[in-house]
């Protein structure tokens, strides 16, 4: 073969292969993004006293599942602050030291599932339903938008742990990451470990503010937590247990379902 003839060849190969490796490219692009089907979707509650471990957990799901993390009460404090309208109107039943109506709450999740794009692969809910006419509310919009909830975990752990855990829990205000100055203590004291900046400790986060707040959660939720296991989607999980083989019995539920655990 003449140099000529060999170099023309060896030009051919190497635009084949350029065309190879774009069309892959484009393939692997497009599988990307693809939107994943309902079935392929995680769309799950995290049930749990203040303390349980949900703080911890739901960061974890939202960042392993590339779903939302929808907190609701912070939901509330962001639609406040943007003065969108339903902002306005939670604003003004909060004002009038009313609670904010159920159908305010199923909107403002409705509004992030259309249109934060970080809830397209699905997402966990932290916070709520707290009652049987917010999670009937819930599965009724759901419904409407062709979906339906995979699972509801409940991180289970007596109480006097919780009051252990709490009474020296620790808060990043800024972006809600904890610590706990004796069973995950910052490197530096007082000190988130990622900005530098000042942890603070709630002001409710004693005995006696404690003891009330759980009293008030165990009544308002043994319904809701009657009501998913008549659905077949109650999940409970040993949330005394470190954080690793909690988030190792997540995983598992998420898998297999929640009849699973």
């Amino acid at each position: 073969m003449a140099p000529s003839d060999e170099l023309d060849y060896l030009k051919s190969l190497v635009t084949q292969l350029n065309e190879k490796i774009h069309a892959m490219e484009e393939k692997a692009k497009a599988a990307a993004s693809a939107r994943k089907t309902p079935a392929q979707q995680l769309r799950t509650i995290l049930i749990g006293p203040p303390g349980a471990g949900k703080g911890t957990q739901a960061p974890r799901i939202r960042d392993e599942f590339c779903v939302c993390h929808l907190a609701t009460g912070d939901l509330l404090r962001e639609q406040i602050a943007k003065n969108t309208a339903l902002g306005q109107m939670a604003k003004k039943i909060i004002d009038a030291g009313e609670l904010v109506k159920d159908e305010i709450m199923v909107d403002m999740i409705k509004d992030q599932l259309e249109n934060n794009k970080a809830c397209k692969n699905g997402f966990v809910l932290d916070g709520f339903p707290r009652t049987i006419g917010q999670a009937e509310k819930l599965e009724a919009m759901l419904e409407a938008r062709g979906e339906k909830l995979n699972s509801a975990v409940e991180l289970v752990i007596p109480d006097q742990l919780l009051i252990a855990r709490i009474t020296g829990r620790l808060i990043h205000p800024a972006s809600g990451r904890t610590y706990h100055k004796e069973f995950q203590p910052p490197k530096k004291p007082m000190t988130d470990d990622v900005t530098g900046e000042p942890l603070i400790q709630r002001s409710d986060d004693n005995v006696e503010t404690l003891t009330k707040r759980l009293t008030t959660y165990h009544k308002q939720t043994a319904p809701v937590v009657d009501y998913y296991k008549k659905k077949n989607l109650w999940a409970p999980i040993d949330a005394a247990r470190s954080p690793n083989v909690v988030w190792e019995n997540l995983c598992k539920i998420f898998r297999e379902g929640p009849q699973s655990s």
